[in-house]
């Protein structure tokens, strides 16, 4: 072997590359990483269930006294949410996903540790699992995003790997392909999304990140499809007005939360500079109530994340005409109110509600409508059309309307675009990336003056 070794130089690298410890180690911390990344948000998934069922047995269902509780448990459960994510856990409000985005930006590593790391991984599912107890309307998807970010992060620096930035991408990926069972989502959102300007040499670090986070997601729930299994497909010939329909009116209403979620964020932000913790705790509240209302006023439909509403649609039951409109509010009051929780979740349910509400006014199928919807919405608020058709593609498994979605996705995008000019996610990362940018300014200035 030792003479085959030297007559082939290149057998002589394979064998010293693989037999490399340096080659080796890194590659083990990685897959470890990517599987913790699938199990991890796997028990994330069920807590957060749990906690939003137990929400609903609080309340009960009968309308009694009970079904008032939220008037008192939502407020006081958003300032304590606030708070700890003031106190203990900075840079664990809203969704996670700009986080993951901005420590892409960032170029040293203290920098990246204010918003992503392990203490954050910790707050951030325990918020999120606490403000779904209290009844917000809030999803687990984008706080799998940095919670798969930082586990990715963390695994580079326990490697010793130099691509924290292609690692951050893998891990966001691989995040929310096991939060939704989504492998394809992952990789889309991954180019799509957190990526704009994607690197090629990247492709392997996030496909072999979604595939173990996928092979441990599976491995704990099987394959299951997140929405059930939609029958239903679009017949052109009599739906394409829907479509439409769906694709500018539910871009254009995408539009408006994300153009109204950005505005209140940068008045608040700007407010609760003088006093920070008393005037984000008194939003916190004033939200929380807010919310409390809408959801009672609802009959309990647009508390959490809208999974079930969302579902039944897809499924075929028409949802309330309006359900829309109080799950946007509530969705819309609970990102600003500063409490960590995604909009991913909530985001589908405004569009399964939408498209319910237009498939009744053009007389079509519920089901078809509800779809169509999410993908014009969920286009129009964050802006990333490729995305919002193959999520719903895989979360549904009904590639029968792949035409129909993309063309609902596109006209979403486009009506979105008219509307409000910068995407959601990237325009918060820039507060993350300005709040580096000062730290950094300050400690050296510090460092000068000593």
């Amino acid at each position: 072997m030792a003479g085959l070794s030297r007559k082939h130089p290149m057998l002589r690298r394979s064998q010293a590359m693989w037999g490399s410890r340096r080659v080796w180690q890194p590659r083990l911390v990685f897959w470890a990483g990517a599987l913790s990344i699938g199990l991890i948000s796997v028990v994330f998934a069920m807590l957060a269930d749990q906690a939003q069922a137990l929400f609903h047995v609080v309340i009960g269902s009968d309308g009694g006294w009970r079904f008032y509780l939220p008037l008192v448990m939502t407020p006081l459960g958003f300032v304590l949410c606030a708070w700890l994510a003031h106190s203990y856990f900075p840079g664990s409000q809203g969704s996670g996903i700009p986080q993951a985005i901005a420590a892409r930006h960032l170029r040293d590593d203290e920098d990246r540790s204010h918003i992503l790391s392990l203490r954050l991984v910790a707050g951030k599912i325990a918020l999120t699992i606490v403000g779904l107890f209290c009844g917000a309307s809030i999803g687990r998807e984008g706080p799998t995003v940095q919670v798969g970010a930082s586990l990715m992060l963390q695994a580079a620096r326990w490697g010793g790997m130099a691509q924290a930035r292609g690692l951050i991408l893998a891990g966001s990926a691989a995040g929310i392909a096991a939060a939704f069972n989504t492998p394809l989502a992952g990789i889309v959102f991954a180019i799509e999304e957190m990526g704009r300007t994607y690197e090629a040499r990247t492709n392997g670090l996030v496909l072999t990140a979604v595939i173990l986070a996928g092979l441990a997601s599976l491995g704990l729930l099987g394959n299951y499809t997140y929405f059930g299994i939609a029958r239903e497909t679009v017949a052109f010939a009599t739906d394409w007005p829907l479509v439409i329909a769906c694709g500018v009116i539910g871009g254009g209403v995408g539009a408006l939360f994300s153009l109204l979620a950005l505005k209140a964020m940068r008045r608040i932000r700007r407010w609760n500079a003088l006093q920070p913790l008393s005037r984000a705790l008194a939003v916190a509240a004033v939200c929380g109530l807010a919310v409390a209302i809408i959801g009672i006023a609802s009959g309990g439909l647009t508390f959490g994340t809208g999974y079930t509403q969302a579902r039944g649609a897809v499924e075929g039951t028409p949802l309330p005409a309006f359900f829309f409109v109080g799950k946007f509010a509530a969705g819309l009051l609970s990102m600003v109110s500063g409490i960590p929780g995604g909009i991913f979740a909530p985001s589908l349910a405004v569009g399964a509600g939408l498209g319910s509400t237009l498939g009744l006014i053009f007389g079509t199928s519920s089901g078809v409508a509800a779809l169509l919807g999410m993908a014009g919405y969920f286009a129009g608020v964050v802006q990333a059309p490729m995305t919002a058709f193959v999520i719903i593609l895989e979360m549904t498994g009904n590639h029968d309307n792949v035409i129909a979605l993309m063309c609902a996705a596109m006209l979403g995008y486009g009506t979105a675009r008219l509307i409000s000019h910068e995407p959601l996610y990237h325009a918060m990362s820039r507060v993350f990336i300005a709040e580096g940018i000062r730290r950094r300014r300050a400690e050296t200035s510090e460092a000068v003056k000593a």
